[in-house]
């Protein structure tokens, strides 16, 4: 596979080009990218950004905030974390399957000698601890597929961007963490650095060095830069996303936790937004004008999600479980 290098360490700026990438790229081939973020917490596009990090301690430690394309949980992300980005022309977003992407990553780790194992929904484990997560996008008949490689992450930086806890909790949370996820470093060669690490995965996926990089013009570039001026680096989208309804429900599932907010007059749906770390392939967004203006039923809305099942909007999550939610019967 070619690859592209992003333009530097600005988490606003690497986030628009991943978004600009999966609409306007348009490879014939997969295309491939490794980057890096400064301190940031990256948001799941279906998240309450104000649920999920302690903005006291983001504002104090300088972590941007920034809102993906893509579904999933918020990650932290600092020079410690490698992320990496997948760019797939794939013909329907139904063909979409999480294992095949994860594999390059699980192969590119086995040949540097470090014994990953594929685990969950989209992870990979390594000495049973997870090093990896990952998140899709379709858009347009591409699937953008993106994840995170935890080479030498700050635990506790990870804990206090991610959790609005007492102090007396953090370090108990701290040790929770530690005790699920792991640093590759630990289990790399002795005198591999980080540098090196990213350059041997770079040569394993561009087929040992035989696919080179693609370069971007200076009209791309620019188009990228306003991507992140005009939406990434704002307010109202990494923050704004976040509207209150009168409706309120939640419930935890195998493929992920939902949300469920809803305004109704009249026994009929006004506005509707679902936030949660399900994993959708495609943006539930694209039906939410089919949820406008139905009874404000079970049934109602398992008609709309069933007629909206090829999209894969809510992942693993059954239509079945995302209707119960309207009933009131969910595990708040």
């Amino acid at each position: 596979m070619r690859y592209i290098n992003y333009l530097g360490t600005d988490a606003y700026q690497n986030i628009a080009m991943d978004s600009w990438l999966l609409y306007n790229l348009k490879p014939n081939e997969p295309v491939f990218t490794l980057w890096q973020n400064k301190k940031a917490v990256i948001v799941g596009q279906n998240q309450n950004t104000f649920g999920e990090v302690n903005q006291e301690y983001v504002d104090k430690e300088d972590i941007q905030v920034v809102r993906r394309m893509s579904g999933g949980g918020a990650v932290y992300h600092d020079l410690g974390n490698i992320c990496f980005t997948f760019f797939v022309p794939v013909e329907s977003s139904s063909q979409v399957n999480f294992k095949q992407f994860v594999e390059p990553m699980y192969n590119a780790l086995q040949s540097i000698g470090i014994d990953a194992k594929i685990t969950g929904r989209n992870d990979l484990e390594v000495d049973g601890k997870k090093v990896s997560g990952n998140a899709q996008r379709y858009a347009g008949g591409y699937l953008m597929h993106h994840g995170t490689l935890m080479w030498d992450t700050d635990v506790d930086a990870m804990v206090r961007s991610l959790n609005v806890a007492d102090e007396k909790f953090i370090s108990k949370a701290a040790k929770s963490v530690r005790a699920r996820v792991g640093n590759i470093k630990n289990y790399a060669p002795e005198n591999q650095t980080l540098e090196g690490f990213m350059d041997a995965l770079r040569y394993y996926l561009s087929n040992q060095g035989k696919d080179g990089e693609m370069i971007l013009t200076d009209d791309q570039i620019a188009d990228i830069k306003r991507w992140r001026n005009e939406r990434f680096a704002t307010w109202e989208w990494n923050y704004g996303k976040s509207p209150d309804f009168d409706f309120v429900n939640h419930a935890k599932y195998a493929g992920g936790s939902v949300d469920v907010k809803a305004n109704v007059k009249e026994g009929k749906i006004q506005d509707i937004d679902f936030t949660g770390d399900f994993l959708g392939v495609r943006d539930w967004r694209e039906m939410k004008d089919e949820f406008i203006g139905q009874t404000f039923s079970q049934d109602t809305i398992l008609k709309v999600l069933d007629a909206n099942k090829d999209g894969q909007y809510f992942g693993g999550i059954t239509n079945n479980e995302l209707a119960v939610l309207f009933t009131g019967d969910g595990d708040k």
